[in-house]
């Protein structure tokens, strides 16, 4: 960090123009020497994060009026960027001898539709160990429904917590939004680049979710025997119908709360009775009965091909749910117990 009493004339003085930004210091450009540009790009060269409390002292040594504060982060590239935008090529070359001049790099395109792809309990579990506030900044960059993904894959007290600084944030800086942009890139997507395999754990729990119970656990074992990695990630995303038991009170009600009642009851036709008795438990008292009563005249005429689509139906629903945050699956060790 430069502290004032450091600070050049000249640095001083890029200080203020990268402050005001590239309109107002582009006019004042013009009216500067030659020798007196080359000053004001070397010291803006060797200028690094300026407090604003010193930036105002500079201010006010100038006597400017200025509207609003610039944080100072990156001051040689932003000199750079209004230098290369008022003046020539020619020019610059002239006011720095034989000084190469290289033009500021564009910076990187903002990284929040690709934080938006990633699986919201990867990101909730990132931000878990971070600062709330910067929490709350990064979720206040995303869209609502992929925020509030996030936020459901978290502890209570942390998401109240973070909801809590979002409803109180004031605008963000753009210095502190791109310092954590560059950490979110560096240490969030280089990895999911890297290594982000969920796609395919996805792809292949769609597959096996399409089959029984008895060929699904058949087909897990060759899996295991043959060493396929990561195999737990896979295992989670797996759920039969068989497995609703598994499922706590609260996600029981709310996948069934969705469901029309003549979708469950053709689902529970056959059914073992403590399968039914937990579907059962989960729905209302005025639908339970219906449903008691038609599963009390029997399965006669009804094909089984329905039965088994009504129950995979009911099965994709919960997977989805899952997926939007809405509660989690079974963990692998109940799945494999069941």
């Amino acid at each position: 960090m430069t502290t004032l009493t450091a600070l050049t004339r000249p640095q001083k003085a890029a200080a203020i123009l990268v402050a005001m930004g590239k309109p107002s210091a582009s006019r004042l450009l013009k009216f500067f020497k030659q020798e007196e540009l080359k000053a004001l790009i070397e010291g803006a060269r060797l200028l690094r994060t300026i407090p604003q409390s010193d930036l105002e002292r500079i201010v006010a040594e100038f006597e400017a009026e200025f509207t609003e504060g610039a944080g100072l982060l990156d001051s040689a590239d932003r000199m750079d960027t209004i230098l290369n935008e008022s003046l020539s090529p020619e020019e610059m070359s002239a006011i720095m001898g034989d000084k190469k001049f290289e033009v500021a790099p564009e910076r990187p395109q903002p990284i929040w539709p690709d934080l938006e792809k990633l699986e919201p309990a990867r990101l909730g579990t990132f931000l878990a160990s971070e600062h709330a506030q910067t929490a709350a900044m990064v979720l206040s960059k995303l869209a609502p429904q992929a925020a509030a993904n996030v936020l459901l894959t978290m502890a209570k007290p942390m998401r109240g917590e973070i909801i809590k600084r979002m409803v109180t944030m004031a605008t963000i800086p753009d210095a502190a939004a791109k310092i954590v942009e560059s950490q979110l890139r560096s240490s969030l997507l280089s990895q999911a680049a890297t290594k982000d395999i969920s796609a395919g754990q996805a792809r292949v729990a769609s597959v096996l979710n399409e089959m029984d119970k008895p060929q699904l656990e058949e087909v897990m074992q060759d899996l295991e025997e043959a060493g396929t990695p990561d195999l737990d990630g896979v295992r989670s995303r797996l759920f039969a119908f068989d497995d609703l038991p598994l499922l706590t009170q609260k996600a029981r009600v709310l996948l069934f709360d969705g469901l029309s009642t003549e979708l469950v009851t053709l689902a529970l036709r056959g059914a073992p009775p403590a399968l039914t008795e937990s579907v059962l438990s989960a729905i209302g008292a005025r639908s339970r009965r219906m449903i008691e009563a038609e599963l009390g005249q029997g399965s006669e005429g009804i094909a089984l091909a329905d039965i088994m689509t009504a129950r995979k139906t009911i099965a994709v629903a919960t997977i989805r749910l899952s997926r939007e945050g809405a509660f989690e699956l079974p963990s692998s060790t109940q799945n494999a117990a069941a």
